[in-house]
């Protein structure tokens, strides 16, 4: 009996050195997350606001243009960005794959022979020892790593999220791809009117240079009106030749984002008029947050990097593997298959983290200020996405506005020029008039076409800005929305990332 306390005492040492190893390699104590998560409410977005329809996810028919739908089509299925993407989004996938492989048994098969000399001075007797003989294993091993703390579950989810983020960077590519093409596609159109202008600007000139020269002949005008009218042909013509260049280099661009060289050469370019306006919104959406495929891709990267936190967390607990083998070993190949050559064996594995001189510790700093990079990541995109659909409804707004106003002075321009060049064949009024009334007409011709390009771009732009029709939740019912952000919250809270 006296001696019970005594036989207890190591025990109890035991017990307790066990219980300090395990406080001490638990301690991640003093590192949390430092940024805000922004919501809704704090960018402006009011969840009462005007409703704002979806986006067609095939929005570019909505202009109705079957050389447009034609080029969108041949990009999506030869872009080289597009399919980097896609490239990407394999990659993921694979890493998740691989990662899930980590949280399950492992069984690998051994088989080895050997020829060998066995020491005479070693641990085997006679007749072994220095003796040389064939030596024979065929066994299978196996382990499994027992997840009780969830690092390979974090490790599994953060691949996941990646994947997720892929998956939304790829949609966020074919947008940006569509908006590409079809921006592109208008400011060749725009190019191609500017270039009628051009044309038409240097016929007329044609037209007036004869008018002059018959006035001079008539005595009624010096060489100076002759002259300037000839100067005027010149620089129509330097118009025109600048405006073929812009239009071959906007050809180019245009047949590099199809991937398919000189497919733009063939087009047969549509006066802007014929283009159809599609409809677009007239307010920021309640809902924008959840229609950009960008924005989807920094919250998934923010899940992820939780993962990833909570993954650097489960290091610092016991890493408890169950290894196993089975199979033969014997000395003599003869023997190898027999019954006595049998072995085996089973038993756990604990590896308990005590001193590490901070190497966990700085992991999961590392991790979390990789959290915080992402929360700044979703905020910048946020930020930047409200900013972008407010530019472009006032653009659309002032255009809409510049157009009507344009109109009115290009219809008083086109009259002050036709009076202009009725005065000055009757002998009323002189060439300057006539230059000068011609200039305005020119600078008016060419700013509608500029507004008319503007506003088909505006359009497009706004239609990204919006999403592009990226609907990742089209099919996610009310239900299953609400448990996606109520989990959303509890992560959020669990990892220590605020929100405002």
């Amino acid at each position: 009996m006296p001696n019970k306390p005594f036989h207890s005492a190591p025990r109890f040492a035991l017990a307790a050195t066990l219980l300090a190893g395990l406080a001490a390699c638990a301690n991640y104590s003093g590192i949390t997350p430092q940024s805000s998560l922004r919501e809704a409410p704090s960018l402006g977005l009011n969840a009462n606001g005007p409703a704002v329809a979806a986006i067609d996810a095939e929005w570019w028919h909505g202009f109705q243009d079957p050389q447009l739908d034609r080029l969108v089509t041949q990009a999506l299925e030869g872009s080289p960005n597009l399919k980097l993407a896609q490239a990407r989004l394999r990659r993921a996938q694979a890493v998740a794959d691989a990662t899930h492989a980590a949280d399950l048994p492992r069984v690998d098969a051994d088989i080895e022979g050997q020829r060998q000399r066995y020491t005479e001075n070693g641990l085997y007797p006679a007749p072994l020892a220095g003796g040389n003989y064939n030596s024979g294993t065929a066994q299978l091993t196996s382990s499994w790593e027992l997840d009780f703390f969830g690092k390979n579950r974090a490790a599994l989810d953060a691949a996941l999220g990646q994947t997720k983020a892929a998956q939304a960077d790829t949609q966020a590519a074919r947008v940006l791809l569509v908006s590409q093409v079809a921006r592109s596609y208008f400011q060749l159109l725009r190019l191609n009117g500017q270039l009628e202008l051009a044309n038409r600007t240097l016929a007329q000139r044609s037209e007036l240079l004869r008018l002059v020269q018959d006035r001079v002949q008539a005595g009624l005008d010096t060489r100076l009106e002759l002259k300037q009218s000839e100067g005027s042909l010149p620089e129509a013509r330097q118009q025109v030749e600048a405006l073929n260049e812009q239009i071959a280099l906007a050809r180019n661009a245009l047949s590099a984002l199809v991937g398919q060289p000189n497919v733009a050469d063939a087009l047969v370019l549509p006066a802007l008029a014929a283009i159809k306006t599609a409809a677009n919104a007239q307010a920021i959406p309640a809902d924008l947050l959840g229609r950009r495929a960008d924005i989807a891709a920094a919250r998934w990267r923010i899940e992820a990097a939780g993962k990833d936190v909570a993954s650097a967390k489960a290091q610092f607990y016991p890493n408890i593997n169950l290894v196993g083998f089975a199979g033969f070993s014997s000395i003599g190949l003869g023997n190898l298959l027999q019954s006595s050559s049998q072995q085996w064996g089973i038993g756990p594995a604990i590896h308990l983290p005590i001193f590490d001189a901070g190497r966990l510790r700085a992991g999961l700093s590392g991790k979390t200020a990789d959290l915080d990079a992402a929360v700044e990541s979703y905020n910048a995109a946020l930020l930047d996405a409200v900013r972008d659909v407010a530019d472009q409804l006032a653009s659309q707004q002032s255009i809409g506005l510049q157009q009507a106003q344009q109109k009115a002075a290009q219809d008083a321009a086109e009259a002050a020029y036709e009076i202009a060049v009725q005065r000055y064949g009757a002998g009323l009024g002189n060439y300057l008039n006539v230059l000068g009334a011609e200039t305005a007409v020119l600078a008016q011709r060419r700013l509608q076409v500029d507004l008319a390009a503007r506003a088909l771009d505006t359009q497009v732009a706004l239609i990204r800005a919006l999403g592009g029709g990226y609907t990742a939740n089209a099919t996610e019912s009310v239900a299953a929305r609400a448990d996606r952000e109520s989990g959303e919250a509890r992560f959020y809270a669990l990892s220590g990332i605020a929100t405002q």
